[in-house]
């Protein structure tokens, strides 16, 4: 499955609403792509790039050239100087961190744990609207320079997309349903960790913001989505209206974007904020080390709902902590407070 950093319904709204017919048509252009490669994933099998065991990156950055062909033409690689083209040194370098990341802070040896090659292609598409992860590699659309900056602008967007790729090598939770939207929430979490690991921030100094500045400067929000909050991250009449829910209560049963994938997240999302900041410290060492052992310890169902995680990581943070610690309280009451009982 092909997982887009944009949901479909930010898209769907520019395509309608939005001032410019030149910005309509991209959006359509960037719906038409998305569902394309969402059929080639399911008839076509994707071969990864070789792996290795020696701890090294094995970066590879190709460049499409505007075009809609993968992987393009190879421009840098692993160990090779800067280019002129700062969109693929800056692929480069993100790459780089979200390896560095899991390494660091869980001992994981890049996606699938034993040394995969990370690859990246930039410039692809024509204005394309977004960034994605097709099952063996990121794609980097440049964004239509009007509503969308650069994708491989916000380190947090590489962070969530190579995390689609953990997600696909330990738990493959299934992307439609509470499933997908707790693999669409897992990517959101790690993102937002490699950007607080990288600044060296604490719970309580992040913005807990998902592609912040990604958005044009005049586009009236902050990022795609805020775990902190909600539904709040942006209220534009092009882009429409954060429709993501903070708890259970206003859950969307929607058939759209593979039963609200992308839109149902927040309220996992908001659970770990909540955890996070009442755990407190640096996210990614106790909230994070839960919620990644959660993930990537082979007891969670590729069906997995929200109670079904939330009882996992309850149960997680009592084995790594102790039943009675602090961490097992934190990360049940937050998921109380989205209306997860667990």
């Amino acid at each position: 499955m092909r997982c887009t950093i944009v949901p479909p319904h930010i898209l769907d709204h520019i395509a309608r609403d939005a001032h410019d017919p030149a910005l309509r048509e991209s959006a359509r252009r960037s719906l038409v792509l998305s569902s394309t490669h969402r059929t080639e994933r399911r008839v076509r099998p994707v071969t990864a790039p070789t792996a290795t065991h020696d701890n090294v990156p094995h970066r590879t950055i190709n460049d499409a050239g505007h075009d809609e062909s993968l992987p393009g033409r190879t421009v840098r690689t692993e160990g090779a100087a800067p280019t002129a083209d700062a969109v693929v040194n800056q692929a480069y370098d993100w790459l780089g961190v979200v390896f560095s990341f899991y390494e660091a802070a869980y001992q994981r040896d890049s996606i699938d744990g034993a040394g995969l090659g990370m690859v990246s292609t930039v410039h692809y598409g024509d204005k394309y609207d977004n960034a994605f992860w097709n099952g063996q590699q990121m794609v980097y659309g440049d964004g239509d320079g009007t509503l969308f900056t650069e994708f491989t602008g916000p380190l947090d967007v590489t962070g969530h997309e190579l995390t689609h790729g953990v997600t696909q090598y330990t738990a493959a939770l299934e992307y439609h349903g509470q499933s997908g939207a707790l693999n669409e929430s897992v990517s959101d979490v790690f993102g937002s960790l490699v950007k607080q690991w990288h600044l060296g921030q604490t719970a309580d100094q992040a913005d807990w913001l998902i592609g912040q500045g990604l958005l044009a400067p005049h586009v009236n929000g902050v990022a795609l989505r805020s775990m902190k909050a909600p539904g709040t991250a942006y209220d534009d009449p092009q882009l429409g209206k954060d429709p993501q829910p903070a708890d259970m209560a206003h859950y969307d049963n929607t058939s759209s974007d593979e039963g609200g994938v992308h839109i149902n997240s927040g309220i996992p999302n908001h659970a770990f904020y909540l955890a996070a900041t009442a755990i407190g410290g640096h996210a990614w060492e106790r909230a994070g080390r839960i919620w990644y052992q959660t993930l990537t310890g082979g007891k969670l169902h590729p069906s997995a709902d929200f109670a079904a995680f939330a009882a996992a990581t309850v149960a997680t943070a009592g084995t790594l902590y102790g039943s009675s610690g602090t961490e097992v309280n934190a990360v049940r009451q937050a998921w109380r407070g989205v209306g997860v009982h667990v």
